[in-house]
């Protein structure tokens, strides 16, 4: 036997020894019931063992309370300074603030422009008889009314019973019989707007007899409110913003009474945020033909008001996510090891409840390949000191494609490890990859050695 054929003998015996020891080049996680110091159970998951499982107290983490607060109501005081930094409790927004108008008697009706009202002439004739002519007159933009035979009278903001003083003195000088009579027939120089969460938003008119808030409400087709917790009746007078939240309005006859005044916009608002409110404000200013420079500057002072209050929710979030993202919160994780997509922690989510299909088929599920559907735990540590390392291995079996409706109702708790063992295939070629690189190099020496 020469050298050669002794060096490729030896050489081809090795693969046979390194085979025989492959178990020991290779080493995988596995479950089993007992493993030093721990002591684990294995427990099948199925509807009932799930709510079994889910029974374990946990409260998720909550968000902080800046991402549950919105801008809230204003604070306008008419032209005063803006007011000071808000204070934001850590709680969720608070009931809305009672903020009525005062209750204010109003003068009587004066007449202006877009008023139309009917004069009525009383005439005796040559028989003694008595004919009438009525005429409607509408009150011009300069304020004056066109009568026949007298000419032009000006009767903006008089009462009627001063513009009846005013044509009985020009009908005294024109040489006609004053007997007459004078009624506004329609109502068009004061106005209130009301809109929001009501069924037909409109303009509401001033009448002789101006009406309530409830009347204007009605007026508008009535309230349209679903959600009544944080609704409210906003009204906009004289650079003022006033505010009655619904609860009050419908318990208090008192606010229901309240009376209307010319230019006030109302407007009811089903949300804790101005924003929706000020733009409708900003639109019926026109309409109702008031262009004050004070309620320029109070509707300027009310997005101030707004956007300060924006901007520290805003500072508080991005504040609150810039320490999330460097991991300076306090989180819960659990841990995805084995044949999944991705080993990895897995941040249980603020204020709700995570489920194990959300840990596993969020992070890509795991190797259909490599990984054993059969073999998919949930190992959970006892949390009672009391038992000394004991692990419960919740097992889900999903050869049965069936059995993943379970992964959705069973809940996770913090440091759950979910782990899916690999296939019997897959041990064994991992195995033999490790050991191929060591039988080659004895094949190669001798070859080589041969060679020589």
């Amino acid at each position: 036997m020469n050298l050669r054929t002794l060096l490729l003998g030896t050489a081809l015996a090795l693969p046979t020894l390194a085979l025989t020891g492959c178990g020991s080049t290779y080493v995988s996680s596995t479950v089993s019931e007992n493993f030093g110091d721990l002591t684990v159970r294995e427990i099948k998951m199925t509807a009932e063992t799930i709510r079994f499982a889910n029974s374990q107290p946990y409260s998720p983490r909550s968000l902080p309370a800046e991402f549950f607060q919105t801008a809230g109501a204003g604070s306008l005081r008419g032209a005063g300074a803006l007011p000071a930094a808000p204070d934001f409790p850590d709680i969720t927004p608070q009931r809305l603030e009672l903020r009525p108008p005062p209750q204010t008697v109003p003068g009587p009706y004066t007449l202006g422009t877009g008023d139309a009202v009917r004069l009525t002439l009383a005439q005796s004739t040559a028989l003694d008889a008595t004919t009438t002519t009525a005429q409607e007159l509408t009150v011009r933009d300069d304020g004056t009314v066109s009568i026949p035979q007298v000419g032009s009278i000006n009767v903006a903001g008089m009462t009627v019973e001063d513009a009846e003083a005013a044509i009985f003195s020009r009908l005294i000088s024109a040489g006609i019989d004053p007997n007459f009579s004078l009624d506004v027939v329609q109502f068009n120089a004061r106005r209130a707007a009301v809109g929001g969460a009501v069924r037909s938003p409109r303009v509401v008119p001033i009448t002789l007899n101006p009406p309530s808030l409830n009347e204007a409400l009605l007026t508008a087709g009535g309230l349209q409110v679903d959600d009544p917790e944080f609704a409210s009746i906003r009204i906009y007078r004289d650079g003022t913003l006033y505010q009655i939240p619904l609860a009050d309005f419908r318990a208090r006859t008192d606010l229901q009474n309240l009376t209307v005044l010319p230019g006030d916009a109302i407007f009811v608002d089903v949300t804790y945020d101005l924003a929706r409110a000020q733009a409708y404000y900003q639109g019926q200013l026109g309409v109702i033909a008031t262009q004050r420079a004070n309620r320029t500057t109070a509707l300027s002072e009310l997005s101030t008001e707004i956007g300060l209050r924006r901007a520290v929710l805003a500072e508080e979030r991005g504040l609150f996510q810039t320490r999330e993202s460097l991991g300076a919160t306090e989180r819960d994780y659990v841990f995805l090891v084995g044949e999944v997509s991705r080993q990895t922690r897995f941040p249980l989510p603020f204020n709700q409840q995570s489920s194990l299909a959300d840990a596993l088929f969020e992070n890509g599920g795991f190797n259909n390949i490599t990984g054993n559907p059969a073999q998919i735990y949930v190992m959970r540590a006892d949390p009672n000191p009391a038992a000394q390392g004991a692990v419960t291995a919740w097992h889900l079996d999903a050869r049965n494609a069936a059995a993943f409706t379970l992964a959705p109702r069973f809940e996770l708790r913090p440091d759950d490890i979910i782990f899916v063992q690999q296939q019997p295939i897959t041990r064994w070629n991992r195995a033999i990859a490790q050991a191929i690189p060591s039988l080659l190099s004895p094949l190669n020496a001798a070859n080589q050695l041969a060679s020589n």
